[in-house]
């Protein structure tokens, strides 16, 4: 019979929870300004719509 008790050892210390870091207020500003931005590009879907267009103000002039 083999000797597990390095194997065992192995699997406990793969067990043990990790560490927790503190939450950088970086990381909240950064989500919030992702949030914004999203928050602006959908309203701007939302206002302009599926069929906007833009048209070219060249082809208007006419002579």
């Amino acid at each position: 019979m083999r000797d597990v008790t390095a194997e065992i050892e192995q699997a406990r210390a793969l067990l043990t929870p990790p560490r927790v870091r503190a939450e950088s207020p970086w990381r909240a500003l950064a989500a919030a300004g992702f949030a914004a931005c999203a928050a602006l590009l959908m309203a701007g879907t939302v206002v302009l719509g599926p069929g906007f267009e833009v048209e070219n103000p060249q082809a208007r002039v006419s002579r």
